[in-house]
């Protein structure tokens, strides 16, 4: 079995447009699907993925219903977890978090990057705690991002300074930081939170995602690919490459992500 927690997909009226303008601001990254939920599940059943998470982003206050009327829509397949999204601008972000839980979404992602706030800043204090009473699995981009210039808003510090105010399962995606293993090594490791595997083929070294597992524990990691920007084919060969057994492959690539989505 495998499940993805790391994937993306866009209505169908604007996914050409998105992907497009994606790709350009990440220096002409080259989407593997067409950005729909279609072509994501088509993409799933050639590399043998079972489920995927499928994050949204509501990257403007105005945003976040029309995002978490799509992720409603998608999580009525039963071959895709998808997560909502809340902008810390938006007047209704504490409401739109209860339409969020009371519509069956498992989660909620955030892009501090692209939503223009540090994880750790006072004003999210009333959404993570919304978040925690709500139970809501949470997700932030970490690390740095290339799309984008530093300073960067979700680093180690940031981290450790939302998990005081989250009581709920947090997950560090891009091996807990993209770009930065050391210090993901240093500061996250050990900390109560997951990482997943998400754009790590040919961006991480083998030698930082070995000393991740070894440090912060396999039972702490969950397979995710970031579809459609890196294939699970690919994330799949960096974990073979790594000494890892065969019990602990399983609990990254499907065991753990089963108990979080408590299916």
């Amino acid at each position: 079995m495998l499940i993805d927690f790391h994937t993306h997909a866009f209505p169908p009226k604007i996914a050409s447009r998105a992907v497009a303008s994606l790709s350009h601001g990440s220096g002409g990254m080259i989407p593997r699907t067409d950005g729909t939920a279609d072509s994501l599940l088509s993409e799933m059943q050639r590399d043998g993925v079972d489920l995927s998470v499928v994050l949204s982003i509501a990257t403007n206050p105005r945003q976040q219903h029309n995002v978490n009327d799509y992720a409603m829509e998608m999580n009525r397949s039963s071959r895709i977890a998808a997560f909502g999204s809340v902008h810390p601008d938006a007047p209704d972000a504490l409401d739109e978090l209860e339409r969020i839980a009371d519509a069956g979404l498992k989660g909620v992602k955030f892009h501090p990057e692209y939503q223009c706030f540090f994880a750790d800043e006072d004003r999210m204090k009333p959404i993570y705690r919304k978040i925690s009473q709500l139970g809501l699995i949470t997700v932030f981009h970490a690390g740095q991002d290339i799309g984008f210039a530093p300073p960067y808003h979700c680093m180690p510090e940031h981290l450790t300074g939302a998990l005081k105010w989250l009581d709920v399962p947090v997950i560090a995606a891009h091996w807990g930081g993209y770009g930065i293993g050391p210090e993901v090594i240093d500061r996250l490791c050990g900390e109560n939170l997951y990482f997943d595997t998400s754009m790590g083929y040919g961006c991480i070294p083998r030698p930082i995602a070995q000393a991740i597992i070894d440090k912060h524990g396999p039972e702490k990691i969950l397979f995710g690919s970031d579809m459609p920007w890196h294939r699970p084919e690919w994330e799949l060969r960096l974990l073979e490459t790594l000494d890892i057994s065969r019990e602990d492959r399983e609990k990254i690539c499907f065991r753990n992500a089963l108990k979080l989505l408590k299916l």
